[in-house]
């Protein structure tokens, strides 16, 4: 007699928590082992075991796929280097000449990238704020919609549903960034994206120790141009990093739903002190940032912290502060960040999984050094 339950698919935490699970019938292991292999022998001549050329296919590259294909309702993963690897790769199946409509509001490396394929004339891009701004700026001449949401670092959201169906109206191909939100808050595909890219550094991995980026799809033909370009070009994650951003999934849901109960509480702390001119914050999610009253103040605000560590890069179990005008959106012109509302006051954090009080202490004492600064 058959189990119930044998047909029935697991709920997210459960496949999160099962991550390499029965990926090794020789022994058994319950974690997926790492295989480090760059070449793979052929049983005969004409024969293969689907394992040739690890920058092709490894099997611990293989299993991390197959979870990050499942948790994001997708079909197909790919593991790349890094974030920014899983942007190019993602982009680069357009061809020359594309015209993207793009999130105004967007990491800096993004934007960094965006800019230089502009200047070379190879993509073309109409950047906008608003959802309302997004939807009006899709039109038949549109190839691709890129979207973050929220947006890095002004925590500005867009309805996916919404926009990708104005898109594919225009037969435009959706792209979303999820690194903020991750299958816990948000799966895109299920909502009309086309494709989804991850920095698998931040969330996904989950503890600042490896750098890794994620592209996941529904469609094959999608599929198969990335893969094509993937293997051609070569920013394949490797063996060992695959391992530790398994090992980061295990723990995603949790540490995602920590990150917001620590972050609501510090939001509505940093609402009511004097100093704060205003924060940004979704209600999900550990990304806050908050503007203060006196930037001048950034430096002794930062200088004063010692549980929240100044630091580039979020997601962690740590928290981080950062100061994006210096930091991750440097290479955005000063004017250009002040027209979408990014401007030098502009504080980031990145919320772990600390105890709360100690964090909102730590911000507490922070912001009196900065007003004591004031009186002196």
């Amino acid at each position: 007699m058959h189990n119930q339950t044998e047909n029935k698919t697991p709920k997210l935490d459960t496949i999160l928590s099962h991550i390499g699970i029965n990926h090794d019938e020789a022994t058994g292991a319950l974690i997926s082992p790492i295989h480090f292999s760059t070449t793979y022998q052929h049983p005969e001549f004409g024969q293969s075991t689907g394992y040739d050329y690890t920058r092709t296919k490894n099997p611990t590259r293989t299993n991390l796929e197959e979870a990050l294909a499942s948790i994001e309702s997708g079909q197909f993963a790919i593991a790349t280097s890094s974030g920014m690897s899983a942007i190019v790769l993602a982009l680069d199946i357009f061809p020359v000449g594309a015209k993207i409509v793009a999130s105004r509001d967007l990491y800096g490396g993004s934007f960094r990238w965006f800019n230089d394929q502009e200047k070379r004339g190879r993509f073309f891009f109409d950047y906008v704020v608003t959802e309302k701004d997004m939807l009006g700026a899709i039109s038949k001449e549109t190839d691709v919609v890129y979207i973050e949401t929220p947006t890095n670092p002004l925590m500005i959201e867009v309805d996916i549903a919404k926009v990708a169906k104005k898109a594919h109206e225009n037969g435009a191909t959706v792209i979303v960034d999820n690194t903020f939100y991750t299958p816990i808050y948000q799966q895109p595909l299920t909502l009309g994206a086309d494709i989804v890219v991850h920095s698998a550094t931040k969330y996904l991995s989950g503890h600042n120790d490896v750098l890794a980026g994620a592209v996941i799809v529904k469609e094959a033909a999608l599929y198969e141009q990335l893969l094509y370009n993937l293997n051609t070009t070569g920013p394949v994650l490797s063996p060992f990093d695959s391992y530790l951003v398994m090992r980061g999934l295990k723990t995603l849901s949790l540490r995602m739903q920590r990150a917001t109960q620590n972050a609501t509480e510090i939001v509505n702390f940093l609402r009511q002190h004097a100093a704060v001119k205003s924060v940004l914050y979704t209600g999900l999610g550990g990304m806050i940032s908050f503007k203060v009253k006196d930037q001048s103040k950034i430096p002794t605000i930062i200088n004063s912290l010692s549980v929240i560590t100044f630091a580039e890069s979020l997601g962690g179990v740590e928290s981080l502060i950062t100061y994006p005008t210096t930091q991750t959106h440097a290479d955005i012109p000063q004017a250009v960040r002040a027209s979408y509302g990014l401007t030098d006051d502009l504080l980031r954090l990145s919320i772990g999984i600390e105890d709360v009080s100690d964090l909102i202490d730590d911000l507490k004492l922070a912001l009196a050094e900065g007003e004591k600064n004031d009186e002196v």
